[in-house]
């Protein structure tokens, strides 16, 4: 079962656990003892959220798949400039 938790978040992204319980047509309970055992593997990354919907307050659990972050992009990165009297030797 927890292998259609995490196909279902690879193909959805981030989702409530209620959604996810819907749309796999598990019960709440089991899905977030589930969910337990896959963030304390590491699989997923889950927080405690609060939504307004609509003016309708809903709150749940988050969750989503944990990754690798992706690999910086080649070429110049936006930061700290040279400063051009670096190079300059003072007199002394």
């Amino acid at each position: 079962m927890n292998t259609a938790i995490l196909k279902f978040l690879r193909a959805n992204g981030e989702q409530l656990d209620a959604d996810i319980s819907q749309a796999l047509q598990i019960p709440l309970l089991q899905l977030k003892t589930q969910v337990a055992e896959l963030s304390a593997s590491g699989d997923v990354i889950c927080c405690k959220v609060t939504r307004f919907i609509d003016g309708k307050k809903i709150e749940g659990t988050s969750c989503r798949l944990s990754c690798d972050l992706p690999a910086p992009t080649r070429g110049r990165k936006p930061g700290v400039k040279k400063d051009p009297n670096a190079d300059k030797i003072l007199p002394e």
